[in-house]
C-alpha cells in the first residue's frame, strides 16, 4: 500500500446500519417538521419565493444556482413550503455525503462518518441554516465536493474527476461568490504540495479550468455590467472602515472563528481528552495533512489582510463556515488513531445527542418565542390570512404588491397563480414600484392587490404607494403565542380586472 492509498475495510453491516443513513433521515427529518411547524416564512426562505418566480442570470447581491434550483423545485412541488425545505435539506445532506465520501479517501468509516457529523457542529452551518440560510448551504455543498475530488484526484488521477472538480467549482462560484477564495487556497495549497502537484498537473487536468469556465461565463456576463448591484449589498454588510483602526475587525474575526469551531472543539476536547495531542503525530496521509495546514494558514492570511488591508470590520459566521468546514477531517486525519479510541463512543453520543436538540428546537421555536413575546415570522397567520384575502374578494390571481418581501413571499406559497412584488420603502422608489406593476396587471387584463402588515409598515408607506385609497383591514390572531398577544393586522387595497375602467 503506498502513501497515497487510504485504508479500507470490508463493511457487511445491512445499509441501515450505515450512519450516512441517519444523517440522511435527520435530513429528512427536518423536512417533516419545518412544514408542519408553520406556513410562513423566514427571511431567506421569502426572499426566494420572490426571486424564483423566473430564471435570470442574476439576482442582485447573490449568484443563481440556489434560486435556479428553487425554481426547479417549485415545478415540481408548487412554491410551497415543502419545496424550500426539501431543497435546503437536500443539500445540507449532500453536504453530509460529500464530506463522508472525503473522510473515506483517507479514513476508514468511523473517521469519515465523524467528519461529516461534525458539519452540524459548527453553528452557522449545523444551526443557523436550519433556521433561515439558503446559499450557504449549497456553497458548503460545494465545498465538500471540492474537497472530496481534489484528494480522489491526488490519490489517483483521471480525466473525468478534472472535469468533476471544475464542475464542483464552477457550480460553487454560482452558490456564493466567497467560493473564489475557498477554490483559490486550495489550489495553492495543493500545488505547493509535491505528491498533490504531481497529480494536479498529470493527464487531464486542463478539464477543470475548461468545464469550470464553461459553467461560470453565463452569469460572468450578467456580472461585469451589474458590478455594482452584485456587491453593494455585501460590502455594506462588511463595514468597511479603514479609518476605525484593525482592532474591531480583528475581534470580529476571532468571534467568528470561536463561533465557528468552538463547539465542535469543545465536543471533540471533551471526548478524547488529551489524545489529541499525547503520543507521536501519525496522520492518515501526511501530504494530506500539509495540503490542509497550507490551506488554513492561506485562508487565516487572507481574512487577516482583510482586515489590515482592507479595512473589513464586521465578518459574519456564514461567511466563513465553508472556508473552516474542513477543520474536523484534517483534525481527525491528523489523529487516525482515534478511531479506535475507547472513547470514541462519546463523540458520536454528543453528535447525535445535539442533532436530536436540534431537532427539537427547530419543531419549537416558534412556541418559543411566542411564549416569550418575541413574535416571530413563523408565527403569523399566514394560511388564515389567504382564507380571508379570499374571503374578502380576491381571486387568487393578477399581481400581489407587497410593502416587504416577507408578505410577497408568503403570500405567493398562498396563491400561486398570482405574480409578487416587493415594493419597499428605502430600498425602491416605491410610487414607481406600484404603479409599473399596476400597469402589467391592466396590461395582462388581471387584477392586483396592495398589502402591507403593520408590524412591518413603514411610517408614510400607503401615502407612497395609494395616495387617497382607503385601506381595508384584515386582524387575525398570531399562531402559538400566549394570550394577550396583540394581533397581526394587514392592511391591503383589492383592485378587480377591469375595475378602473367603470
Amino acid at each position: 500500500m503506498t502513501a497515497l492509498d487510504a485504508p479500507r475495510a470490508i463493511d457487511l453491516r445491512p445499509p441501515i446500519a450505515h450512519p450516512l443513513v441517519w444523517l440522511l433521515l435527520l435530513a429528512a427529518a427536518h423536512v417533516a417538521v419545518r412544514v408542519a411547524v408553520s406556513p410562513a416564512l423566514k427571511w431567506d426562505e421569502a426572499e426566494q419565493m420572490l426571486w424564483s418566480q423566473q430564471l435570470q442570470l442574476g439576482y442582485g447581491a447573490q449568484p443563481p444556482l440556489y434560486t435556479w434550483l428553487q425554481w426547479g423545485m417549485n415545478r415540481l412541488f408548487g412554491p410551497s413550503v415543502l419545496a424550500l425545505s426539501l431543497l435546503k435539506h437536500a443539500l445540507l445532506a449532500l453536504a453530509y455525503a460529500l464530506m463522508w465520501l472525503a473522510g473515506r479517501a483517507l479514513l476508514g468509516p468511523r473517521g469519515a462518518w465523524w467528519a461529516a457529523a461534525s458539519l452540524m457542529l459548527l453553528p452557522p452551518l449545523g444551526w443557523y441554516s436550519i433556521r433561515d440560510q439558503t446559499h450557504t448551504v449549497l456553497v458548503a455543498a460545494m465545498t465538500c465536493g471540492a474537497w472530496w475530488l481534489l484528494l480522489r484526484i491526488v490519490r489517483r488521477p483521471r480525466p473525468a474527476d478534472f472535469a468533476w472538480l471544475g464542475l464542483v467549482c464552477g457550480l460553487g462560484l454560482l452558490a456564493k461568490y466567497s467560493f473564489a477564495l475557498v477554490a483559490g487556497a486550495m489550489l495553492v495549497a495543493a500545488l505547493s504540495v509535491p505528491e498533490a502537484r504531481r497529480a494536479l498537473l498529470g493527464r487531464g487536468w486542463w478539464w477543470a479550468p475548461v468545464v469550470g469556465a464553461l459553467v461560470v461565463a453565463p452569469h460572468a456576463t450578467w456580472l461585469l455590467s451589474h458590478l455594482g448591484e452584485a456587491t453593494t449589498g455585501t460590502l455594506g454588510k462588511m463595514q468597511i472602515q479603514p479609518e476605525r483602526g484593525w482592532s474591531k475587525g480583528l475581534l470580529s474575526l476571532l468571534d467568528v472563528y470561536a463561533g465557528t469551531l468552538g463547539l465542535w472543539a469543545l465536543v471533540a476536547l471533551w471526548a478524547f481528552r488529551s489524545a489529541w495531542w499525547r503520543g507521536p503525530v501519525a496522520p492518515a496521509a501526511p501530504w494530506a495533512q500539509r495540503v490542509f495546514m497550507r490551506y488554513l494558514l492561506l485562508v487565516a492570511l487572507a481574512l487577516l489582510g482583510m482586515v489590515l488591508l482592507a479595512g473589513v470590520t464586521d465578518f459574519k459566521g456564514r461567511w466563513v463556515v465553508p472556508l473552516l468546514c474542513v477543520v474536523p477531517l484534517a483534525a481527525f486525519a491528523a489523529r487516525p488513531e482515534l478511531q479506535s479510541h475507547p472513547r470514541g463512543g462519546r463523540f458520536t453520543g454528543a453528535v447525535v445527542a445535539l442533532a436530536l436538540v436540534m431537532l427539537v428546537a427547530a419543531g419549537v421555536r416558534p412556541w418559543f418565542s411566542g411564549l416569550r413575546g418575541q413574535v416571530d415570522e413563523l408565527n403569523h397567520p399566514a394560511a388564515a390570512l389567504g382564507e380571508a384575502l379570499r374571503a374578502a374578494g380576491y381571486d387568487g390571481q393578477g399581481r400581489i404588491v407587497a410593502a416587504d418581501h416577507m408578505m410577497a413571499g408568503t403570500l405567493r406559497t398562498r396563491f400561486p397563480r398570482a405574480t409578487v412584488a416587493a415594493c419597499a420603502a428605502g430600498e425602491e422608489n416605491v410610487p414607481a414600484c406600484v404603479a409599473a406593476s399596476a400597469a402589467a396587471a391592466r396590461a395582462a387584463g388581471t387584477g392586483w392587490l396592495l398589502i402591507s402588515r403593520d408590524d412591518r409598515g413603514e411610517p408614510g408607506w400607503w401615502r407612497q404607494a395609494a395616495p387617497g385609497a382607503a385601506a381595508s383591514v384584515i386582524e387575525l390572531p398570531l399562531r402559538m403565542v400566549r394570550a394577550g398577544t396583540p394581533p397581526a393586522v394587514y392592511r391591503y387595497v383589492w383592485h378587480p380586472a377591469g375595475a378602473e375602467k367603470k
